[in-house]
């Protein structure tokens, strides 16, 4: 009886454990079927905000990015830059209602957006993102990381610089591209041109923009506000800049331009020689004058001295996830496809005209290629060089206070004849009042 209980109790201690081996298993194969391709990946559907050609980039990505995630449906909404903007600033100061689970916010206007609302942005370093931190220049970096290094916005456009010139008027006044190495060359250059050609060399608006300014500043390692955040108006590079615009002025060789229309005009129409500005504006030259193809070509912004730094930004936009996101983690693999990956960057720069500040991207046969209007010049790799030696910029969130006051400087030294070292000390006078920042 004993012998036989004992074999009953190993049979059934037996069969215990063979259930327990048999259930362990099937739950891992249980396990295995629940980790399919695509089931541990992000779904959901995800709202995106942009403008104009940015936004169309973003629907030429959808295609791309559903292929590695299915589940995520995209809606690109195309609803005006200002709009976005009141949106946007309205949604975050009502706690996140409302608001997309991504934005497109210009890069200017990054720092000032994180000063306002600090927890208003989902901080992408904690998702991740560093470790695409050296796919980009150290421009990029500078104007989407917050003051610990940290990305608060994806890089993903910028506006390397350089100087658009009709090369006809070039060739009527005898001028070559390549002898324009410093701003004094320019300047001669300017002088020329107006004696034989009657051009202009430059457009400016004066009382409203100082697109022209800001490039001199940067390509200088400088800008309204240093490193670290001081008011840096009244320095050396600053009354450099105002010192070449200002003899530019004096020899009348500025054409004052009304706003963006002004200065499309006076680029179809021939007016300017030559018009200083960012990459982008290839798209709006080749756009609005179809007519000039082969009239235009580019060389780089010259330098204050010889052998000196040619490169420096105007513009650019980024991608910043709102913290009111209900779908963090596929809002975080759609901002990380779409700024990191090589197809969508080069599909918006072939199809859109929306340069690249993804390195990796140089790498394509595209920036080998000529181009027929800008007389069959290597334009885009002379653009994707000039990346890697824009120097930082610190925006702070008081730009826009210091662009219009700087804008209003370069008013007073062009229109009212104020000297420079007093303009610009003014200027650091104002920017000190009205934000509390020390004077570099």
């Amino acid at each position: 009886m004993k012998k036989w209980l004992m074999v009953v109790l190993a049979i059934g201690l037996c069969l215990g454990v063979l259930g327990a081996c048999s259930n362990s298993e099937s739950s891992g194969s249980s396990s295995d079927e629940g980790e399919g391709e695509g089931s541990s990946k992000p779904s959901g559907e995800l709202t995106i905000w942009g403008w104009n050609v940015a936004a169309q980039s973003m629907e030429l990505a959808v295609e791309g990015f559903k292929e590695k995630y299915p589940d995520v449906e995209i809606n690109v909404e195309d609803i005006g830059r200002l709009d976005v903007y009141e949106k946007l600033t309205v949604g975050l100061a009502s706690g996140g209602s409302g608001l997309p689970d991504i934005v497109l916010v210009e890069s200017d206007r990054i720092s000032n957006y994180v000063n306002k609302f600090p927890e208003g942005f989902v901080n992408l370093s904690e998702m991740g993102y560093d470790e695409h931190a050296s796919k980009f220049g150290e421009y990029k970096t500078s104007v989407t990381q917050n003051k610990d290094g940290e990305f608060v916005a994806a890089p993903w456009d910028i506006g390397p610089t350089g100087v658009f010139y009709r090369t006809d008027i070039f060739k009527e006044a005898g001028v070559k591209p390549e002898d324009i190495k410093t701003w004094d060359d320019y300047v001669k250059a300017g002088e020329t041109i107006k004696e034989k050609t009657d051009k202009k060399m430059l457009p400016i608006d004066i009382a409203n923009d100082d697109a022209v300014y800001r490039m001199m500043l940067n390509q200088q390692g400088s800008y309204y506000f240093n490193e670290e955040g001081n008011i840096a108006v009244n320095n050396e590079a600053s009354q450099k800049a105002f010192n070449v615009i200002s003899d530019l002025h004096s020899k009348d060789l500025v054409l004052n331009n009304d706003g963006w229309n002004g200065l499309v005009s006076a680029t179809v129409n021939g007016e300017i020689a030559t018009v200083p500005f960012g990459v982008w504006y290839t798209g709006t030259i080749k756009d609005q004058a179809p007519d000039l193809s082969g009239k235009w070509g580019v060389f780089q912004l010259p330098a204050f001295e010889e052998g000196g730094n040619r490169a420096a930004n105007l513009g650019g936009s980024d991608l910043m996830i709102p913290s009111s996101t209900e779908n963090k983690e596929a809002a975080y693999a759609f901002v990380e496809y779409f700024t990191t990956q090589k197809e969508p960057q080069m599909k918006a720069l072939k199809e859109k005209g929306i340069f690249p500040s993804l390195t990796s991207t140089y790498e394509d046969e595209f920036f080998t290629n000529e181009s027929e209007y800008f007389a069959n010049q290597n334009i885009y790799k002379m653009f994707s060089e000039e990346v890697e030696n824009i120097p930082a910029a610190n925006y702070t969130s008081d730009y826009s206070r210091a662009f219009k006051v700087m804008t209003d400087t370069q008013a007073s030294i062009l229109l009212d004849g104020t000297s420079i070292e007093e303009a610009v000390k003014n200027a650091a006078d104002k920017l000190n009042s009205a934000t509390d920042r020390e004077v570099e």
